[in-house]
């Protein structure tokens, strides 16, 4: 009899993962359909061996890893938990009672009873209530799994970008110091003119002017400098400001390649932990259907005690005091004024809004890759643009205080050209920032991180059944 329930089918929907028509390829140009280099560790492709130390780091003490680790092990408790429903429950108890009977009814008045046993009981999963439960945890931790991945992606991007943040204030320090420097020796050259009366008290004073309006900027990329050290030091598990001394040198910013292979839009699918969190999530959902439906549906239970009861110790274990029982029930809810078929009807509605959270989740993949191809692309053309100006600006720059130490041109012209130059030369650090910006963007919008798994050390955990 119990081969032959194990053999019903299970109520409910039966899960399939949905089939979304995508593109064939990307709208952007410099997209390739080639399958990206080493996805799993893309940071390497940078080439730069502090951040892949400070990257180690942050999967060795980042505290979201160890909290979506948690995470996993509960969901791997809670299928656990699951599965004892296949189970029968085996109880044991030993006990003693003492009474005292009327003198009418007994002539012994008190007697101890002594009794120890065990009782077993065992419901059958006849229309696949447990199977259907069994089904939804495992694809719970699946879920659970895959977040944990996409924890992994995040913290991978998060802590480049601020990497890239983090160089790209120093750069624009050493800018703004740079040309905070030189326009003090422009105001220091007016005040000589001044005093030999080839220059104006105002041209000093609008020298003096230009360069403290250089140096009340530097402040803010001061601000924005330990900000992203702080950051940093956070998403490798340190307290703020902790960061290893090789950060405090000025390094230049990695160059990238223009073209960048994408693969095509379906790899999105298989590519991106969220994704996967969000299809396993509607699985656990179809799964939750049977198991409420299950409920509607009559239950068989099974049951069965094994003891001795005895009024002595010593008497324990004969065969004159051996008690058994076996029983059966079969139960059914006949009227609960709707109760359960509003749980099926409020389980279908979760299952529906599952479908459609991981259709409007896969489209936001796309349009996260689309936007990350259009403004990596973009950033380059920004960067040539950007590197011609700055040249100009500085040619422009040195020949105007040439002309003007040779009294060939007026100082309103110097101003203008040096505030131009420290207005381009920012702009160009700016720009040569966004493109790594973009990459990492586009890189965590390929799901670029998630294979790395396979090479850390809590890989056993991150797996799904």
């Amino acid at each position: 009899m119990l081969g032959a329930c194990a053999q019903l089918p299970s109520v409910g929907p039966d899960y399939r993962a949905p089939d979304f028509k995508l593109p064939a390829n990307w709208t952007t140009a410099r997209a390739t359909a080639e399958v990206p280099a080493d996805l799993a560790r893309w940071w390497q492709q940078l080439d730069d061996p502090l951040l892949e130390r400070l990257i180690d780091e942050a999967l060795a003490g980042s505290l979201d890893l160890r909290l979506a680790r948690s995470r996993l092990r509960q969901a791997r408790a809670a299928r656990q938990q699951s599965l004892s429903g296949y189970s029968p429950t085996l109880t044991t108890a030993v006990g003693g009672s003492r009474s005292k009977a009327a003198e009418a009814v007994s002539t012994q008045q008190e007697r101890t009873l002594y009794d120890v046993g065990f009782d077993a009981s065992w419901e059958i999963d006849l229309f696949g209530g447990t199977r259907r439960a069994v089904e939804a945890a495992t694809a719970d931790q699946a879920a659970v799994a895959a977040d944990l991945e996409n924890t992994r992606v995040s913290l991978l991007a998060e802590v480049a970008q601020n990497y890239v943040d983090l160089r790209s204030y120093q750069q624009r320090l050493a800018i703004a110091r740079d040309n905070l420097d030189s326009q003090s020796a422009t105001l220091q050259l007016t005040e000589w003119r001044n005093r030999a009366g080839l220059a104006s008290s105002s041209d000093v004073e609008q020298a003096r002017s230009n360069r403290e309006q250089t140096r009340a900027g530097i402040p803010d990329l001061e601000v924005g400098l330990a900000a992203a050290a702080n950051r940093l030091a956070v998403l490798l598990g340190r307290h703020p400001g902790t960061l290893p001394g090789e950060l405090r040198d000025v390094r230049p910013l990695p160059t990238v390649k223009t073209a960048i292979g994408a693969g095509i839009p379906a790899d999105v699918l298989r590519q991106r932990p969220d994704l996967r969190a969000a299809e396993r999530t509607l699985a656990a959902e179809t799964a939750r259907v049977g198991q409420k439906l299950a409920a509607r549906y009559p239950s068989l239970s099974l049951g069965g005690s094994f003891g001795w009861q005895g009024y002595s110790l010593a008497a324990l274990g004969g065969s004159d005091t051996l008690l058994r029982a076996v029983s059966g029930s079969l139960a059914a809810t006949l009227f609960d004024g709707g109760k359960l078929r509003a749980a099926v009807a409020i389980q279908s509605a979760l299952q529906e809004q599952a479908l459609l959270s991981y259709e409007a989740s896969v489209l936001g993949a796309l349009e996260e890759v689309e936007n990350a191809l259009t403004a990596y692309a973009a950033a380059h053309e920004r960067v040539a643009a950007r590197r011609a100006a700055a040249d100009a600006a500085r040619n422009a720059a040195r020949l105007s205080r040439s002309l003007y130490e040779s009294g060939l041109t007026d100082f309103q012209k110097v101003l203008e050209t040096e505030r131009t130059r420290l207005t381009a030369e920012d702009s160009l650090a700016t720009a040569e920032a966004a493109v790594l910006s973009n990459l990492i963007k586009l890189y965590k919008a390929l799901g670029g991180g998630w294979q790395a798994s396979a090479a850390a050390p809590e890989s056993d955990e991150s797996g799904s059944s």
